[in-house]
């Protein structure tokens, strides 16, 4: 068996900890996937700001009352993606 190629954007501890967290649920703001990773701000931002330049997830900035509030999604796209990345692991693993 052939190894894959593994998505760069994806091999990042960080961006794959945020998709794997997105590819689970309908929706998580910012505040949650900063909880869940355990990232500084400055650097989820960077993070998710490139995943959603590759089309992988959406973020929408709002108000929860008063506060600002950023949600984010995993697009159709990004499922694809994660889904072929989870797949080429396969490759290495079984081996």
């Amino acid at each position: 068996m052939k190894f894959k190629e593994l998505d760069a954007l994806l091999h990042s501890q960080l961006r794959l900890a945020v998709m794997s967290i997105l590819v689970s649920v309908e929706s998580a703001d910012f505040v949650y996937i900063k909880q869940q990773t355990e990232a500084t701000a400055g650097n989820l931002s960077v993070q998710l700001e490139k995943l959603q330049s590759a089309g992988y997830i959406s973020i929408e900035k709002g108000y929860k009352g008063k506060k600002p509030c950023t949600t984010c999604r995993i697009t159709p796209q990004g499922v694809e993606a994660f889904s072929k990345y989870v797949e080429a692991l396969k490759t290495y693993i079984n081996k």
